[in-house]
């Protein structure tokens, strides 16, 4: 279990990078940011497939669609809904909404997998989301009261990232559990293979999506310049980084977490994501976490590793374990 549990921070801590590409590039606009990240993953993708060619060589027609449904919706509909909730809303807020996401997961996954991953008791499992959500909502209180602060703010804007951001947490609350099916159903397959063929199957989304906005563009006279914005080093440094260590990386360590760990127990971990987001965010604006802040992370360390602690439950054990 320590080895799954260390998968899943190694994973949160890369795909806590995904929050700084919007802080960054706020001039950029949130859908080439999205095609832009996904592309350098597909083509990072190309290469690494050589270490897995006869992975991929075994992989059929329906194990293809199955990336590419995972690629379009956990990873391009995603973050095109994250990066434009960032840039709405700046970058605490829409943190702290996708930092519900261990709560989702878990409640879904122990609705749904229960059977197969076993049942964590609800009796047991109800306080530590609780201290979870606890936590949430110290954070999202400071923000809020910053905004209020703040001459002229716009809530409509602000409204509007809060609700991009949930569409970002239906996206991800969706792809862990189908992601973490296909891997139970395919324990023999490496999870490396896997992030390289999602990163692969995302390729032509990417490059078409990409296509179609500098189409778009120069359609509409938009005076962006494409295809690489006004800070092409920039953009192109910083999608290259995220399509390597947050995609690639991020997604092989999670599929090891994932072939691991019950998912009721993996969807509360993504809580890593979140501290690492806020960390990168706080850095960027060159400041300190307010005391409340630093309560709700404390609140929500203290709820993973209470919530980590919880053994499940079998109605039949499963082979190998003693009833």
């Amino acid at each position: 279990m320590l080895t799954g549990i260390a998968f899943a921070l190694a994973a949160g801590v890369m795909w806590g990078l995904v929050f700084v590409g919007p802080l960054m590039l706020p001039e950029y606009p949130a859908a080439l940011q999205t095609f832009g990240r996904y592309l350098a993953f597909g083509l990072i993708a190309i290469p690494l497939a050589w270490l897995d060619r006869v992975e991929l060589r075994r992989m059929t027609r329906a194990d293809w669609r199955e990336a590419l449904k995972l690629g379009a919706i956990g990873n391009v509909l995603y973050y095109l809904c994250l990066a434009s909730a960032i840039q709405r809303a700046g970058g605490p807020m829409p943190t702290m909404i996708i930092g519900t996401l261990p709560v989702v997961i878990s409640i879904s996954a122990n609705l749904l997998n229960h059977e197969r991953d076993g049942r964590l008791p609800w009796s047991r499992l109800a306080p530590c989301l609780a201290v979870i959500l606890a936590g949430l909502a110290c954070v999202n209180q400071v923000e809020l009261a910053a905004l209020a602060a703040e001459p002229g703010s716009d809530y409509a804007r602000y409204g509007s990232g809060a609700l991009l951001a949930f569409g970002a947490v239906a996206c991800w609350t969706w792809y862990p559990l189908r992601n973490a099916n296909w891997l139970r159903d395919h324990p023999g397959r490496k999870p490396r293979a896997w992030a390289t063929a999602q990163g692969l199957a995302t390729l032509p989304l990417a490059l078409v999506g990409y296509v179609a906005f500098w189409g778009w563009s120069a359609a509409t006279s938009n005076p962006f310049p494409m295809p690489f914005g006004p800070r092409p080093w920039a953009f192109v440094g910083l999608m290259l980084a995220i399509g390597l260590f947050a995609s690639w990386l991020g997604t092989q360590c999670w599929n090891e977490a994932s072939q691991r760990l019950p998912t009721a127990l993996v969807g509360q971990l993504i809580v890593f994501e979140t501290l690492s987001a806020l960390t990168y965010a706080y850095l960027l604006r060159g400041q300190w976490p307010q005391t409340l802040t630093l309560v709700g992370v404390a609140l929500l360390l203290v709820g993973v590793a209470w919530a980590v602690r919880i053994k499940p439950e079998y109605a039949v054990p499963p082979a190998g374990m003693a009833p």
